[in-house]
C-alpha cells in the first residue's frame, strides 16, 4: 500500500448554476463537483491559490487524493478534468472522480534504488544515471504500491536497467507499451575519455 495519500481539502458549495458559479469566484474560490461512486453528485469550492498551487506542482490529473469535506465522509478522487479560462489559462472549474477500490487509475510511482554500495560497477567507479525517478503505473485503487524498487546488486558497468527487468507489485503494470529505461550505470569520465584516446592513437597508428 501506499504512504501518505495526500489531502484535499474543499468545502461544500450549496448555489448551483452559471450564476452560483461566478458568485464562487468573485469569493476567490473555483467551483467542483465531485461524482462516481455509490453517491450523488456533491458541488464543492476550494480557494483559488490553493488549487493554482496544486496544479503547477505539476502531476494534479494523475495523483490520487484524500478529499475532505466538512459533514462529509472522506474519500479517495482522483481529478478528472480541470477547466480554464481561454485567454488567463487560469482554472475556473474542476472535477473529481470517487474511487472505488477496485477502481484501475494511472499513478506515477517512485523508483528506489538499492544496494548501490554492493553494485560491482560502482564499485569499479561506474556511474548510476537516472532516467526515470517516477514510472507510470496502471494499479488498482486499493492497493497502491508506495514505490518500486531497482536492486542493483549484481550491476556492472555498461548494464542497462529496463522497466522487464523490474518486478511490479502484483496487479500493477505500466502504462507505455515499450520496455523503457529506468536507469543505466555508465563508466567513468576518465575511463570514457582514455578510451577515446587510445582510439584515437590506434587510428594514427593504422
Amino acid at each position: 500500500m501506499a504512504g501518505e495519500i495526500p489531502d484535499l481539502v474543499a468545502l461544500e458549495r450549496t448555489g448551483t448554476g452559471k450564476g452560483a458559479a461566478r458568485q464562487v469566484r468573485r469569493d476567490g474560490m473555483v467551483p467542483g463537483i465531485v461524482f462516481g461512486g455509490d453517491a450523488e453528485p456533491l458541488a464543492i469550492q476550494m480557494p483559488f491559490n490553493e488549487l493554482l498551487k496544486r496544479l503547477k506542482a505539476g502531476r494534479f490529473k494523475s495523483t490520487l487524493f484524500n478529499l475532505k469535506v466538512d459533514g462529509h465522509d472522506d474519500v479517495r478522487v482522483i481529478c478528472r478534468d480541470v477547466q480554464r479560462d481561454v485567454v488567463k489559462d487560469l482554472p475556473t472549474h474542476f472535477d473529481l472522480m470517487r474511487l472505488r477500490r477496485t477502481s484501475r487509475i494511472n499513478l506515477f510511482i517512485h523508483v528506489d534504488f538499492i544496494n548501490e554500495e554492493t553494485a560491482p560497477g560502482l564499485k569499479k567507479g561506474g556511474v548510476l544515471t537516472i532516467v526515470r525517478q517516477e514510472v507510470e503505473l496502471e494499479v488498482l485503487a486499493g492497493d497502491i504500491p508506495d514505490h518500486i524498487t531497482v536492486d542493483l546488486a549484481d550491476k556492472q558497468i555498461g548494464d542497462v536497467i529496463h522497466i522487464s527487468d523490474v518486478t511490479l507489485p502484483a496487479g500493477a503494470k505500466p502504462t507505455i507499451d515499450r520496455d523503457f529505461v529506468i536507469a543505466n550505470i555508465s563508466a567513468p569520465r576518465g575511463l570514457r575519455a582514455d578510451d577515446g584516446d587510445e582510439g584515437e592513437e590506434e587510428a594514427a597508428e593504422e
